[in-house]
């Protein structure tokens, strides 16, 4: 996986194209990530003794990785992410337009 819990991103299609957000879950095995503030969507919630109120909430629907960017910590700007195979056999990632370790 290339993007992973925390990671801030770009949504680059889509009906959110162009908003920046954390993402919050990533789903692996559907190929999937579910990014804070994007992709809202409306669920009709029955009333529980949690919520008795029950209501309409907003919350946030995965979106496809192939969808979203990861964005530079350093750079600032919308990237690919890259593997180097460090001395000690460890994997990181890194940014591919700076060439800095992301992780």
């Amino acid at each position: 996986m290339r993007i992973k819990k925390g990671d801030n991103v770009l949504v680059i299609a889509g009906k959110d194209n162009g908003k920046k957000g954390k993402v919050l879950r990533v789903l692996p095995r559907e190929g999937r990530v579910v990014v804070e503030g994007v992709n809202r969507v409306k669920k009709h919630q029955k009333p529980t003794r949690a919520l008795p109120q029950g209501g309409i909430n907003r919350i946030e629907s995965p979106l496809n990785m192939s969808n979203v960017m990861l964005v530079c910590d350093r750079c600032n700007k919308p990237t690919r992410v890259g593997v180097k195979i460090l001395s000690n056999n460890e994997k990181v990632r890194y940014c591919k337009k700076c060439g800095e370790v992301i992780d």
